[in-house]
């Protein structure tokens, strides 16, 4: 047996010597395309971004200019906390909708999987052909009270609201169903003899031990959230508008990366290098926020 092992351990080590030489040639083309994907325009990005350029051939350096024009833009500073706002009520729907319907399906009720299913679903649809589709849905219902969607700021952004639940609900539930069925038996058996309610259990035994689903979706729930642009384009497009006394006008919904669009390619060329900078401090909010939110989450995780 033991010259077996020996013999076992030799032809592992040889086998083993040619992969690791092999290693950087594999890992060379991920890499390069790494690089030239994302590495290179991110920071070319940062560079226009302290430019005034109509096209990236005659970008010219001027400091932080553009970044003290987004940071007075009216329309840029709505835009935020009206995406904080969105992206604040949305985390909170969708993780509980979300953990709701996960739990009450792992409570072997019959047609578990086709319920599963069917709430995955909608995560499937294009977010553009979602806001089309809820658009028709929205001014179908609110046509009847002679008023539309896109008339109405407040309207607007529970339609929001509504759809991104209805897309992300399904996506999250399969996390947290994943986390559910990982929380140990013995755990569960000890708080049912130590005659533990449910809500005990849950509260105490049950969501603890499912923290690390609860990080992940939080975090994708709090990105997708400010990231949102595709369905905030299709369903509102920004409106409805108000014109200010200074004849500039503001969108009511409008979300950060539809403003950093409409900045980028509306009808002043010359303000696209404000339009970078828009997006630097896009990156900036959204990574540190993502940071900060994982860094505390996962402080209470249970270590198993």
């Amino acid at each position: 047996m033991k010259k077996q092992r020996d013999a076992a351990a030799v032809t592992s080590r040889l086998i083993s010597r040619p992969i690791r030489r092999m290693f950087p040639l594999f890992l060379l083309p991920m890499v390069a395309s790494f690089a030239i994907g994302f590495v290179w325009p991110f920071i070319h990005g940062i560079y226009l971004s302290f430019c005034q350029f109509r096209t990236t051939s005659d970008a010219e350096f001027i400091g932080f200019g553009n970044y003290l024009k987004a940071l007075q833009d009216q329309t840029f500073m709505h835009s935020f906390w009206y995406t904080a706002l969105y992206a604040i009520v949305s985390l909170v729907l969708i993780n509980v909708l979300a953990f709701t319907v996960a739990y009450a399906l792992t409570q072997k009720i019959r047609g578990a999987n086709i319920f599963r299913t069917v709430f995955f679903m909608p995560n499937l649809i294009g977010g553009i052909v979602l806001g089309y589709i809820w658009s028709m849905i929205f001014d179908g219902i609110l046509g009847k009270y002679g008023t539309s969607i896109v008339l109405n700021s407040t309207y607007g952004f529970w339609g929001l609201i509504i759809l991104m639940c209805w897309q992300q609900i399904g996506y999250m539930m399969i996390i947290y169903i994943a986390g559910l069925q990982a929380v140990p038996e013995d755990m569960l058996e000890a708080a049912h003899i130590d005659g533990a309610t449910k809500w005990q259990t849950l509260f105490h035994v049950t969501i603890p031990n499912v923290m690390p689903s609860i990080t992940i979706c939080m975090f994708l729930s709090l990105t997708n959230g400010f990231k949102l642009f595709d369905q905030n384009l299709a369903l509102t497009g920004g409106q409805p508008f108000i014109i200010n006394p200074d004849g500039s006008t503001l969108k009511t919904t409008e979300m950060l990366a539809l403003n950093i669009y409409n900045t980028f390619y509306g009808q002043n060329t010359a303000a696209r290098g404000v339009a970078q900078a828009k997006a630097v401090l896009f990156f900036v909010l959204v990574a540190g926020l993502g940071l900060l939110q994982l860094t505390s989450t996962r402080k209470k995780e249970v270590q198993q």
